[in-house]
């Protein structure tokens, strides 16, 4: 009889070691996972930002293209008449 008892124990203080050992895990994932977020939502700032100073960027080289930097006078013209073809297509949506 004081085998089993000792053996119910035994299972007890196991069983009670693992639920300790979930609970930890469990708290471990819910701060990964606060972490993670956060992580994620500074990505997506970040990403963003690059995506502004890249607009900024190719502004600043158009702007310094048409006040006579010969450096990308080629992209310029490129992009006027992107533009351009871009109205005529949207004055002929107008008129129709």
């Amino acid at each position: 009889m004081g085998n089993i008892e000792s053996i119910v124990d035994s299972l007890e203080n196991r069983i009670s070691k693992v639920l300790h050992k979930l609970e930890v895990l469990k708290q471990t994932n819910a701060k990964l996972s606060e972490e993670l977020e956060v992580a994620q939502n500074k990505n997506l700032e970040q990403e963003q930002v690059i995506s502004d100073w890249a607009e900024k960027y190719e502004t600043l080289k158009i702007a310094n293209s048409i006040l006579g930097s010969n450096e990308s006078k080629r992209e310029t013209k490129l992009k006027i008449n992107a533009l351009i073809r871009e109205i005529d297509y949207c004055i002929s949506q107008l008129s129709e």
